[in-house]
Parts: structure tokens; sequence; C-alpha cells
């Protein structure tokens, strides 16, 4: 890693804390999961973009207003239509933050769907950058395994389990059929204590063994 990649790593470590602790721990879990699930798709650099756009993949959050972020039950259509603009904002933030126009525009399609239904530009299938269906995927991972106030955390085998039943619709079938494999030998090498047998165990750990 160069010494300016590593500046800007730093940066979007920077970045991903500021909307709030929550998001801190989310974006460097996703960053994780998304690391080792682009295994085998591109070599280090597609890696080292991905850890970078799954750290940024919130920022834009930073431009919402704070009731939004802390409410503690689901969010009305009103609230969904407004979170719905943290892409186009992360993408905002990104740029001014000197990450550069790619990195910004990647950010922007973390939220889009394979079959087109995602936002906020509606892209679908290939339109939709390798990076940011890589972390969109780990995004969803993460949100299944971790618990929000309003509903428990979904163990992780049943997590894994809904994102091959939602691969070709909602995730890249390759990359979420290749994330699910990659996490399940991961997870087997460490279910050994009752912490490493926890649903969450996966995206909390320290780092990722590769291969």
């Amino acid at each position: 890693m160069t010494r300016e990649e590593r500046r800007l790593r730093r940066r979007a470590m920077e970045l991903a804390a500021a909307p709030g602790k929550g998001l801190k721990a989310h974006a460097r879990r996703v960053a994780r999961i998304a690391m080792a699930g682009a295994e085998g798709l591109g070599g280090d650099e597609l890696r080292e973009d991905v850890e970078l756009v799954a750290l940024l993949h919130d920022v834009g959050k930073l431009a919402l207003p704070y009731r939004l972020l802390s409410k503690s039950g689901p969010l009305d259509d009103g609230e969904w239509s407004l979170m719905r603009t943290h892409t186009v904002e992360g993408q905002r933030l990104c740029e001014a933050h000197g990450f550069g126009d790619r990195i910004g525009e990647l950010v922007r399609a973390t939220h889009e769907r394979w079959d087109g239904r995602g936002y906020p530009d509606g892209l679908a299938g290939d339109e939709i950058p390798l990076e940011a269906r890589i972390v969109f995927c780990a995004d969803a991972l993460d949100a299944m395994t971790s618990a929000r106030p309003y509903r428990p955390a979904v163990p992780l085998r049943v997590a894994l389990a809904e994102l091959r039943a939602a691969a070709g619709t909602q995730f890249d079938p390759e990359v979420a059929c290749r994330m699910a494999v990659v996490i399940e030998r991961i997870d087997g090498r460490f279910a050994r204590t009752a912490r490493d047998r926890d649903p969450a165990a996966i995206a909390s750990l320290r780092s990722l063994p590769a291969g």
C-alpha cells in the first residue's frame, strides 16, 4: 500500500466514525466482510477500493438529521425517502474530502440492486460497479446479523441463506454466492468457542485470513 493509499484509508476511517459510534463499527465490519467476499473476484487493487468504499458507504448520513439516525423504530415512507439521499450526499462528501470522482461514484452506487430496484439511479446488473455490488452484499449481511432496537440479530446461517435466496434479484448472483461460501469457510475456522459461535462473530474479528 502506497503512502497516498494509507492516507486515504486513515481519512476514510475518520469519516466513517463521524456519523456516530454505531455507524463506525458497522462500517468497519462491512469493510472486513466485503474484503473477504472480494476474494477471487480481483486483485489487490480491487480489495483496496472495496475497503475504502465499504468504510465510506454510509458517510452521507452526516448530512441527515440526527433524529432520523437515532430513531429506535422502523422508518416511515417519508423518512425512507430522506434516508435514500445519503448515497448522493456520500458522493459529494467523498469528492470534497479528496477521494476523487471514482470513489465518490462507487459510494453513490452502494445501494443499487442487481434487478434495478435500488437507489439513487436505478442501475441494474453490470451497470453497477463491481466494488459497489460487493459492498452492498456485505452491508446487507452485516445488517441481518446485527441487532436492531426493533428486531434481534439473525443467525449467520439464516443470513447466508437469505443472501443466496436473493442472488439474482437483490444481489449480483456471483458475488452473493461467493461471499456466502467464503464467510462459511472462515466462520468454520473460528467456530470453536462460545464467542465465535455468536451470529455476528465473523463480522467482529480483527482480521480475516486470506485463502
